[in-house]
């Protein structure tokens, strides 16, 4: 890893306060593979417990209800029978595709596959 020495160390700026409210939300863990897996279109809360491996349903639930909280997540509830609930992203929540996949795109690139990888 190289530094650019041309710019000397300096004080650091203090974090722009938009960085820092997108990663209060979209850092937390498993947020991000939600939002990416709601994407492509809704889904049952079933159907992303399944696209998203490891994550527990508490867990799926409480990040469904964060993001429902910050207006990027819209819950709809088909009274049935069976009762269904489908979540799906709203027009905010769909805004963050040019992001997520930039971030995809780079993680491609510069990350490695596993976590094997780094130890090679």
């Amino acid at each position: 890893m190289t530094v650019d020495q041309s710019h000397g160390a300096g004080p650091c700026e203090q974090v722009d306060d938009g960085i820092t409210r997108v990663f209060q939300l979209l850092g937390k863990r498993w947020t991000g593979p939600i939002v990416a897996v709601l994407m492509a279109h809704p889904a049952h809360f079933a159907d992303l417990r399944r696209a998203i491996p490891g994550i527990s349903e508490r867990m799926l639930s409480d990040r469904l209800t964060e993001l429902g909280a910050a207006g990027l997540v819209v819950r709809e509830v088909d009274e049935g029978p069976p009762l269904r609930v489908t979540y799906g992203l709203t027009a905010t929540g769909a805004a963050l595709e040019p992001a997520i996949s930039e971030l995809r795109e780079w993680a491609r690139e510069h990350l490695p596959e596993s976590a094997e990888s780094c130890t090679e």
